[in-house]
């Protein structure tokens, strides 16, 4: 597992938001390690950001959890976001999908 398996994320009582994003890894990694690390360090500093897991084998599964949708809003207009989802299409990502939920129940 790389350094980004951080474990099951603390959250807390529902209702919050969910960014789930799964990939389909490409041939070509360069770089991708050091960019995923950086996103979750700088996805903890934007406000509303509440905790991160993810799941990489053949199949790459991240979930950043969020307070708010205005929260993701705002995280998703980070330029260097944007800069790695750009990266991510183009160099690292054989195909990807982003989906948004609503958590309202956790046990």
């Amino acid at each position: 597992m790389s350094d980004l398996t951080q474990g099951i994320a603390v959250t807390p009582k529902p209702p919050y938001y969910a960014a789930i994003l799964t990939v389909v890894p490409g041939e070509d990694a360069t770089g991708y390690a050091a960019m995923a690390t950086r996103m979750i360090e700088m996805a903890k500093s934007q406000e509303g950001f509440l905790g991160v897991e993810s799941a990489e084998a053949d199949l790459g599964i991240i979930v950043s959890y969020w307070e708010s949708m205005a929260s993701i809003e705002s995280w998703g207009r980070n330029a260097f976001h944007q800069s790695a989802k750009t990266l991510g299409k183009e160099t690292w990502y054989q195909a990807f999908r982003t989906r948004i939920c609503k958590v309202e129940h956790e046990y």
